[in-house]
């Protein structure tokens, strides 16, 4: 579990005890907020946790074997939660450990002078921006002319078929519809041979 999310616990721990007027067991924090996915033994060690870090934050008395079976607000929780709680103090840190990371990886400065030298120092990329240029350009022109072999091939440039093709295909239709019209005149006297033989 997360700092900021054992923080956030604590803070909620604080203010149910505010909000009870009486003792309370710490099982019932457990049913309150952390049943099924956390055991109560993670409640125990948040609430050591808490009075860890000030002991005044909740009055606490043991039982049933346990050092802290029950629980109550005091005077300080109210206070204490009124200056941002946990979630304050685990704020704050992680705003020192920003600062504190930011001095380790900051990087000095340059002044002018130092930007001019490294400038001087830096070898010419004239060249190599012209070459760029280049390739790009040549890129580009190869695309287009692509494209335009493409449309040329597919919508500009009809397809013929050559006169001997075109006949011989022709002629097949032409035998293929008298073959299937000789099929369908047979096929007409059968139906009428077999409609007469059942008029008789």
């Amino acid at each position: 579990m997360s700092e900021f999310f054992k923080a956030e616990l604590k803070d909620r721990f604080l203010e149910y005890a505010l909000e009870r007027s009486d003792y309370f067991q710490i099982h019932t924090l457990y049913d309150e907020f952390l049943r099924p996915n956390y055991s109560l033994e993670y409640v125990q060690k948040l609430v050591h946790e808490i009075l860890t870090y000030d002991v005044e934050l909740l009055d606490v008395m043991g039982g049933n074997g346990l050092d802290v079976f029950m629980l109550a607000s005091t005077a300080s929780t109210q206070d204490f939660l009124d200056e941002g709680g946990f979630m304050n103090l685990y704020v704050k840190e992680e705003e020192k450990w920003d600062v504190f990371l930011g001095q380790l990886s900051g990087m000095p400065k340059l002044t002018k002078e130092e930007k001019k030298q490294i400038k001087k120092t830096a070898p010419d990329l004239k060249r190599e921006k012209f070459m760029l240029v280049g390739l790009i350009s040549a890129v580009a022109v190869s695309f287009l002319f692509t494209l335009i072999s493409i449309f040329n091939e597919t919508l500009l440039k009809p397809e013929y078929v050559p006169a001997d093709e075109f006949e011989r295909k022709m002629e097949q239709l032409r035998e293929q519809y008298i073959l299937e019209n000789k099929r369908l005149q047979l096929d007409l006297r059968e139906a009428q041979r077999v409609l007469d033989s059942l008029q008789e």
